[in-house]
């Protein structure tokens, strides 16, 4: 059995556990400070094994690790950086969500020389945009633009923000403050959250997109050079930004964090029947002629086990989960840092967890055109 620590019992690092305890290759172990989460958890998970501990204390965090082949951090971003230290000392592999570009810069660092795999950034954006795109972008001889786009969207939107919790609230916040990273006209840069503004169609259905930090990884490292615009934006039914510009900048609510946390988590309920939104376009030469390909997908929330998953709980957790199985099977190096562009796409997707984006058995969509 594969030796695993899960750190936070939260909306995405249950689901992680429940995938893997599910597979029966992993035992299991969920560490949080919160009594009452852990006791949800036991019932759930009667199998896996549930600590309580402060992850701030060195020495009982040090305790948990030892023996263990790896740690998964499903904690907010401002652990990180920690946690990470404190696997690259335990020997252990280590895996997190992170959107938090200052933090997976300072994980980068500590990679280097690490005698096991850090691989941060594993799961949906950043990271599995990222595996996708640098699949597409491979295929072509010259690069013109890579465009990524990511949305996690209630089906059934019912206030002025048109979304629901879904994911980690301080993530949420962090990705709307915090510059974006680009590549334009083949020059990097950072722009700023929330602008940028796009409008576009799918099925019938309007959207508008927008930058929000983080969703890039390391592309524009892997990239930089080599492609002459590359951007990430954020999917969101029209009208969203402005509101959230209101709240963040007029309101100044941006500079008071812990309250705008406290009043979305009081106003704003959480769903369960979401959709995610993947896209990325990709263009081009290829052999002399001016091509683009574009992949497409949309995952729905879903009963799996007995329980209904969110979208964006399926698609982190199943991220994150397909990564570590590459990993312990020697499908990713071993230590050190490891990109999520390092991942082939295919691995990915024939991986079971992997398999939760292709949605009812279909092959993803990659075309020779079309965009947004």
């Amino acid at each position: 059995m594969r030796q695993v620590t899960i750190v936070g019992a939260g909306k995405i690092g249950e689901v992680i556990a429940d995938f893997l305890v599910s597979s029966g290759d992993y035992a299991v172990s969920v560490v949080d400070r919160d009594a009452k989460v852990l006791a949800r958890l036991a019932q759930a998970l009667p199998s896996a094994t549930l600590r309580q501990i402060d992850v701030a204390d060195a020495r009982q965090l040090a305790a948990v690790l030892a023996g263990q082949n790896a740690l998964i951090n499903a904690c907010p971003f401002d652990l990180s950086e920690s946690l990470a230290r404190a696997a690259v000392s335990a020997r252990s592999h280590y895996l997190d969500l992170t959107e938090d570009v200052g933090s997976a810069r300072t994980i980068r660092a500590l990679a280097d020389g690490a005698p096991t795999a850090v691989v941060p950034q594993c799961g949906l954006a950043p990271g599995f945009i990222s595996i996708a795109a640098y699949d597409l972008a491979r295929r072509f001889d010259e690069l013109h633009d890579v465009h990524m786009r990511v949305g996690a969207l209630p089906k059934f939107p019912s206030n002025g923000l048109k979304y629901n919790l879904t994911w980690s609230t301080d993530g949420f916040i962090n990705e709307y403050l915090n510059p974006c990273e680009a590549i334009v006209g083949g020059v990097r840069k950072e722009m700023p959250a929330l602008e940028e503004l796009e409008h576009f169609s799918l099925d019938g259905d309007d959207y508008e997109a927008f930058n929000t930090s983080g969703g890039l990884g390391t592309l524009c490292d892997t990239l930089n050079g080599r492609v002459r615009n590359l951007n990430y934006r954020t999917v969101r039914y029209p009208g969203h930004r402005d509101v959230m510009k209101l709240l963040l900048h007029d309101l100044r609510l941006g500079e008071r964090r812990a309250l705008l946390k406290e009043i979305l988590e009081s106003s704003i309920p959480v769903t369960m029947q979401d959709v995610v939104l993947v896209f990325v376009n990709v263009s081009g030469m290829r052999d002399g002629l001016l091509m683009q390909e574009t992949f497409a997908r949309k995952i729905y929330s879903r009963e799996l086990g007995g329980r209904m998953r969110s979208a964006i709980q399926v698609t982190t957790a199943s991220a994150i989960c397909a990564v570590l199985d590459l990993l312990m099977d020697g499908r990713l190096p071993q230590h050190g840092f490891v990109r999520q562009e390092d991942i082939c796409l295919d691995d990915f997707l024939s991986n079971r967890f992997g398999r939760h984006y292709v949605t009812d058995g279909e092959e993803p969509q990659t075309a020779a055109s079309g965009g947004l």
